[in-house]
């Protein structure tokens, strides 16, 4: 890639991490747009991101504006909206973007009501652009402060890959590349409703073995799902699925497991989420809603979505998957 600006579009945490990444990965200008002129214009005053990522200075070569111009000469663009948001945000942004910039998908889940992926959603928006989707075991705190950190970009055109890759890999950012983004963007938009499991378990004190049991048939659920769009198995098995599914589930960091700790102790949907349902919250039912489509069996997941839904208490939830029949692991 040549020495033009990248875009980084979102200023929440995982956005200002990416920015960061990316200054420090070569030596040219990270355009980070946020759509809230008043905080692009704090963010740039103070060189932090004081409501998102306190204490972690932004680099100098990020440059936070809510101006939508900024982005007509980016080389690449990074997509760092929640998912519930990509469809408006791209909508809005997409004549202010080169035409030829390959859009990078950072976002971890499946849009509701339409039950789209998001590589569908930004296909029908920008219909032609060329599409990848970046996703592993990441918390944003770890990478803005360069901690080591590796993830998965991938792409149908393995030469763009591989060169987005390579332009985001920097001193502590490890990005491997791949032809699979189906799977990558199945990974990250999945765990996030398994590890809400993991959290409940957890919350109810149900011990580490409920939650190693938890995080494995978790796993088998994914692949099951995975193969049955399309995806290639030894995908799921990298970081982009069992990479990110055990960092998920099995940390307080994660707002998902943390969402379904808070669950497990007895709170509502809402009162989990602070007000906010976390992203595994918003993606249960339309992952389920997938795997109907295609007939694979995701209990977990239906727990889930039932769980959220406020359709079922958790402890019918549990008697439920213990009273499953017996079956053959594998």
């Amino acid at each position: 890639m040549s020495a033009r600006p990248v875009a980084v579009i979102g200023g929440g945490s995982w956005g200002t991490a990416l920015a960061n990444a990316a200054a420090l990965a070569a030596p040219r200008e990270v355009v980070l747009w946020l759509r809230d002129a008043a905080a692009a214009q704090a963010m740039a005053t103070s060189r932090e991101n004081a409501r998102h990522l306190p204490g972690v200075p932004l680099h100098p070569g990020v440059r936070p504006t809510a101006d939508a111009a900024a982005l007509r000469t980016a080389e690449a663009v990074l997509l760092v909206t929640p998912a519930q948001t990509l469809r408006g945000v791209l909508t809005d942004l997409a004549p202010a973007l080169d035409p030829a910039a390959p859009l990078i998908l950072c976002a971890k889940g499946i849009e509701r009501g339409t039950n789209a992926f998001l590589t569908d959603v930004a296909a029908a928006i920008v219909p032609g652009a060329a599409l990848a989707v970046l996703s592993g075991p990441s918390f944003a705190a770890d990478v803005a402060r360069g901690l080591p950190t590796a993830v998965t970009l991938a792409s149908r055109d393995g030469d763009l890959a591989a060169r987005l890759a390579a332009a985001l890999s920097g001193p502590s950012l490890r990005v491997y590349h791949g032809t699979d983004p189906r799977g990558v963007e199945i990974g990250g938009a999945a765990k996030n409703v398994l590890a809400i499991a993991c959290g409940a378990a957890i919350g109810r004190g149900l011990g580490e073995s409920a939650r190693a049991a938890l995080v494995a048939r978790s796993f088998a659920e994914l692949m099951r799902f995975a193969r049955a769009w399309g995806a290639r198995p030894e995908t799921l098995m990298g970081l982009s699925g069992l990479g990110d599914l055990v960092l998920t589930a099995t940390s307080a960091q994660s707002r998902n497991f943390a969402f379904g700790e808070r669950l497990g102790r007895g709170a509502s949907p809402m009162e989990a989420g602070g007000g906010a349902l976390a992203e595994g919250a918003h993606t249960a039912a339309a992952l389920v809603a997938l795997a109907h489509r295609r007939r694979v069996e995701m209990p977990v997941a239906e727990a889930v979505a039932s769980l959220v839904a406020g359709t079922i208490s958790l402890d019918d939830a549990i008697a439920g998957l213990l009273s499953r029949p017996l079956r053959a692991e594998i």
